[in-house]
Order: C-alpha cells, then structure tokens, then sequence
C-alpha cells in the first residue's frame, strides 16, 4: 500500500497549489517578503506606524457550508471565509494586512477547491489584505466525499492612539446601522431546518412554486424578487465593511466604536461595543427588514425575539458617533453604495440594549 490507495493523494496536492498560486498572488501588498511554498508566511510592519499594534482575529463559515456543497457553488464561502474575519478585526480601528486560510477535505476535489480559493482571493482584494498562506488537509474517512471545512486568520494593525475598545463611546452617541447583504454567515443551522422541514428546495424559484406557497399563506410580500432561486438568495456573500469605513476615518468622520452583527445578532454583538454602564436604546423601525429575513419568520414561524437574537435582519455592521457625525456619517457610506440607518442612541445602562422584541 501507498498514501495513495490510503486515501491522500500527494501528487494532486502539488498541483492544486499550482493552480491558485495565481489567486495568491493577486492579493499581494508590498510588504508581503517571498512567495507561496514556504513553510511561513513572512510581513513586513508597514512604516509610518509610532506604537503599532497587532490586531489578530479568526473565524469560520460554519454551516452555510452545507448549502454550497449541495449546490456545487464554493466561490462566495470563500469570500463569507474572509469577512467573518475582517469584518471582526476593523471593528478595532484596523486595518487588515495579511489572511490564512485552513481547509480540510476527504479527498481533494481540485475543481470545487479552487473555486474556493478563488473566494478567498476576491475577498481578500475587497479588503485590501494578502492571502499569505494556508493549510490544505486532505483527511479521508474524516470528511464526506466532496464535504469541507474552512477556517480563516487575520491579522490586522492600528496606532494604538486610534485603537476602539469601547472607552470612547459617550452617552448620547448615535448608533449608525450598515446594511447587510442578507442573512451573511449566521443562522444556517434554523435556515436549513426550516428549508427542510416546510417542504422548500435551494432550487425553488421565487416566481414558482416558492411565491405560490407563500401566497397560500395569505402574503407575497416575503421573497425578493431579484433572485433566481431560493439558495442563490442565501448563498449571497458576507459584505466586507473594511475599505469603506477605513476611508470614513481617514476622512476625518470620527467613530467611537463599532461593532460586526454575527451569531446572535444585535442583542449579542452591539454591547460588545459599549464602555462600562451604557446601553444602547433601539429603534426597530429605524431601517426596512429585508424579505428574506421575513420570509424565515412567517414560514419558519420564528418569533421576532427569536429572529433578532438569531440573523442580523439587515443590519451588517455598526457603528458609534456622536450625534453631530450621525448625519455626515450617513450621507458618506450613502455615497460609498452602503445603506445607513440611525438605529438608536447610547444611554446609561447595564450593557444591554433596549427597544428590541423579548
């Protein structure tokens, strides 16, 4: 017996790394020292920097995953891979430098895995950091045939006079909500189920069988109707916050924290943002709720606790300003293609929010 015949095939190894080399490349910053092949990847600190300061952050796609392996589509969970992680690493004022990918697979699929990579690479260039390297494990009996798991690394920096830790945000500051692209990459475990369990197929299209049903329940208002099918829908990738609210701080808007709406939606993320004895005072009705988040409530019958505490419910990313930037703020990232709401406003309190169902 060889490797080979226990499952791994080395050879294919080698050439699926010929073949992204070109994607890796792509995202390459000047400070990147050497090429892909090396056991590390090496970054030189950009210059200009006084006291620097190293912000690390890593995620993953979780179940999202199972969508796009059912529907052979694995470009935009590449691109979900690298938000979810810079997405995080910005809301410290940084700017993101370097990406790593690991991604393990039962046997390697060359065609499936560089469309992955390929998202990755887009994702990378949206957020203007270098795919620096990665782990490509191939671990039979471990993984389905055509299954895979992502997980990404990034690291980012800040001046540490610039660093957002929540210290900064005042009593009276406005909360500025980002639109989200859709559901992102949270809450696919109830979206599956509900999928499963009501009858529905990825495939459905909304002009079909899907607005059909939805029409029985006495309401069309549910499904977007710029969508071919019900998975491409939830297939939309994680939008990546980084370019447009580094230039709104370069600008001179000053933002005095932000937040990233992932698992657990506002309740969860928003007072991560907050110093000590603050809250945020929240309107519901501040920003129109997509209607793929109102499709999941009425066919999953989902309470509307339920579905704040579980999806973003389009609101992707926050941020904290005082009420004199509420306006500018809004009209920069309006002129950046990114719909902004004034959502709510910081008051005294225990770190909770207030205003939101349950």
């Amino acid at each position: 017996m060889d490797y080979r015949a226990a499952g791994v095939d080395v050879e294919a190894g080698r050439a699926f790394v010929r073949r992204i080399r070109h994607l890796v490349n792509s995202t390459y910053r000047p400070e990147v020292l050497g090429g892909l092949g090396g056991f590390s990847g090496c970054f030189q600190l950009p210059s200009g920097y006084r006291e620097p300061v190293l912000v690390s952050g890593t995620d993953g796609v979780g179940t999202k995953l199972k969508l796009a392996q059912a529907l052979n589509c694995h470009h935009t969970v590449g691109i979900d891979l690298v938000a979810m992680c810079v997405n995080d690493v910005l809301t410290a004022g940084a700017e993101p430098l370097f990406f790593l990918d690991y991604l393990a697979t039962g046997a390697l699929n060359p065609e499936q895995l560089v469309q992955v990579v390929a998202g990755i690479s887009q994702g990378c260039q949206l957020a203007g950091c270098a795919l620096l390297g990665g782990e490509t494990a191939e671990m039979p009996g471990f993984y389905q045939l055509d299954e895979y798991d992502l997980a990404g690394f990034c690291v980012g920096i800040v001046e540490k006079s610039q660093l957002l830790d929540g210290s900064q945000v005042q009593v009276g500051d406005v909360a500025i909500g980002l639109a989200s692209t859709g559901v992102h990459s949270n809450g696919f475990s109830l979206v599956r189920k509900i999928v499963a369990e009501r009858g529905f197929d990825w495939s459905d299209p909304p002009s079909k069988t899907l607005l059909q049903r939805v029409v029985q329940m006495g309401d069309d208002r549910f499904i977007p109707d710029d969508v071919k099918s019900l998975g491409e829908a939830f297939l939309t990738p994680t939008r990546i916050y980084v370019k447009p609210v580094l230039a709104a701080l370069q600008a001179g808007l000053e933002i005095h924290s932000m937040a990233h709406i992932t698992g657990g939606g506002l309740p969860e993320n928003l007072p991560r943002s907050l110093g000590d004895g603050q809250s945020v005072q929240i309107n519901p009705d501040a920003w129109s709720i997509p209607p793929l988040f109102n499709w999941l409530a009425k066919v999953g019958s989902v309470s509307r606790s339920d579905m704040f505490n579980t999806f973003n419910m389009g609101i992707g990313f926050v941020l904290l300003v005082q009420r004199a930037q509420a306006e500018p703020t809004i009209r920069w990232f309006e002129s950046q293609d990114i719909t902004a709401y004034a959502i709510g406003e910081v008051i005294a309190g225990s770190g909770g929010l207030v205003g939101l169902p349950g």
